[in-house]
């Protein structure tokens, strides 16, 4: 039993980290900030797309065990096997070298003013070390650096929040939940629900486990997901809340980049909680959520192209490499480049995403392949007018999207796709007894 509560521990540990990068770490508080005196609303946005549905997408490789491969499968074949390159592209070309990017903003140019190719090299070196170290991350990461992160960020918000005067400013939002459901997007924490989840599978040991192996998997990989779960909640609802109670108190300047203004207030919140102590606190912190998170997308990355060839150790060799060196490419660009040129990609995968984890998680007899096909298609169809609406907005395409509920939120996807589920959930048994 103490085994089983050992393993527990340190799986839930372990997937807490492998979702909390730099996102997870920078947006919650500037997000308060802005929300104000809405922050509660806010947050139950943000917790929608940052906390329910990735843990819902833990849940969906509890039940399915098996690779990112299986989540789209039942579309078809080769739509699978395209969603799983183009995720884990955007996995190593967006969030991975973006995690490399917070670290030398905040954590290292400050202090040493290097160039960000001398930080992004080290950096995805030292990424490279560990996926290639593969057996031993669940270890490294869940018995040793996550409790680290989560202890340095409950006391920043536990001392913030009990400083703080508890007063808020007006909020900036028109309508909060859907700023927050948004800005959620933007943590990848969905699209990582479906990386980082294999990740935690394959790294399993359940050797000392006296039930079948498929049992033992789902419910650990069910418990530690709702552990991780409860941990985001916390952690995302302080920061906010230390964003919108304490941030009025701090200086964040309007006329800087959006990423500059998110670093600074979080600076200051840690500084101000913590002392001078909090600003090598707070570098700490992030190069460390950062780093386990890189490290989760190489390896998700590394063990999918592993299996594409027949458990090849040289194609997973490669593929980490290659993705390490996509990382100090891109990682050298700033925060907010990143995230600019990340936006309208999650409007494009997101919905896709969202709809093939909760679709996996439903009853066999509700998902069948007929309803996976017409839900994707249709969330594809509907996702378009929200892409290209922010690439190339245009009278033309307005015109469009005001017949469509929810299109001027980003989200005309949504009535939709919950249309096409009802309707061929209904239509179906007809067209099988016919």
């Amino acid at each position: 039993m103490n085994i089983e509560r050992k393993e527990l521990l340190v799986t839930s540990f372990a997937l807490f980290s492998l979702f909390f990068g730099a996102g997870n770490l920078l947006l919650p508080p500037l997000l308060g900030y802005n929300a104000g005196e809405n922050w509660l609303w806010v947050t139950l946005g943000f917790m929608i797309t940052a906390v329910l549905i990735p843990i819902i997408g833990i849940l969906a490789h509890a039940k399915l065990q098996g690779t990112m491969y299986d989540f789209g499968k039942k579309v078809s074949p080769w739509f699978s096997s395209i969603y799983c390159i183009i995720v884990y592209i955007i996995s190593v070309a967006i969030p991975s070298p973006r995690t490399a990017s917070a670290t030398h903003e905040i954590a290292i140019h400050p202090a040493f003013g290097t160039d960000p190719l001398l930080t992004s090299a080290i950096y995805f070196a030292l990424v490279l070390v560990f996926v290639l170290n593969r057996s031993k991350i669940l270890n490294l990461i869940g018995k040793f650096l996550t409790p680290f992160i989560v202890i340095m960020l409950l006391a920043v918000i536990g001392i913030g929040l009990s400083s703080s005067s508890f007063s808020t400013g007006e909020s900036t939002f028109g309508s909060p939940v859907v700023s927050g459901i948004l800005e959620g997007y933007q943590t990848f924490d969905a699209i990582g629900a479906v990386v980082v989840g294999a990740v935690i599978i394959i790294s399993l040991n359940f050797k000392n486990m006296k039930v079948s192996q498929f049992e033992s998997k789902r419910k650990l990989i069910r418990q530690s997901g709702f552990i991780a779960g409860t941990g985001l909640f916390v952690i995302y609802a302080g920061l906010i809340a230390v964003g919108a109670y304490y941030g009025s108190q701090i200086e964040v300047n309007a006329e800087l980049s959006t990423d500059m203004q998110r670093a600074n207030l979080l600076r200051g919140i840690s500084i101000a909680a913590l002392g001078n102590f909090g600003n090598t606190v707070l570098s700490i912190l992030i190069s460390l959520a950062c780093f386990t998170t890189a490290v989760g997308i190489v390896a998700g990355t590394a063990d999918y192209f592993r299996g594409l060839f027949n458990k090849s150790n040289t194609a997973y060799i490669l593929t980490a490499v290659i993705a390490c060196m996509a990382g100090i490419g891109v990682g050298q660009m700033n925060f907010h480049d990143i995230i600019v040129i990340a936006y309208p990609v999650l409007l494009f995968i997101y919905p896709i995403t969202i709809m093939l984890i909760l679709l996996n998680v439903l009853p066999e007899r509700m998902a069948t392949p007929v309803v996976f096909r017409a839900v994707v298609i249709v969330t594809f169809i509907f996702s378009i007018p929200d892409v290209i609406g922010f690439v190339s907005p245009s009278d033309g395409l307005k015109s469009i999207t005001d017949f469509i509920p929810l299109a001027k939120h980003s989200l005309g996807w949504v009535l939709p796709a919950l249309l096409a589920f009802v309707i061929t959930t209904l239509v179906q048994p007809k067209s099988k007894v016919a």
